[in-house]
């Protein structure tokens, strides 16, 4: 994975990053947006455009926003799926 969406998206799922990105990997879940680490090339377009600053490249991400790692992963096993690890982490 290159790219991660963190928890300044969850309930707030901005579109800006969509917009900009010319792959088509990023998509909605219930309360947030994630990026399929299978489809994103790396290109970087969407970082500058997310206004609560929640996409970081994997190996910048803070240590307090490790479990999203997962959560983006987990787009390739369905929404239902990113929608389970995203309530158990802000329960």
């Amino acid at each position: 994975m290159t790219y991660v969406i963190a928890e300044p998206c969850i309930d707030v799922k901005d579109q800006a990053c969509v917009d900009v990105c010319p792959v088509d990997c990023i998509h909605e879940a219930d309360r947030i947006l994630v990026i399929d680490p299978e489809e994103c090339i790396d290109c970087g377009a969407c970082e500058p455009e997310c206004p609560v600053e929640a996409i970081f490249p994997e190996d910048a991400l803070p240590a307090k926003w490790q479990a999203f790692v997962a959560v983006n992963a987990a787009y390739g096993q369905g929404v239902d799926a990113v929608d389970a690890l995203v309530t158990s982490y802000s329960d």
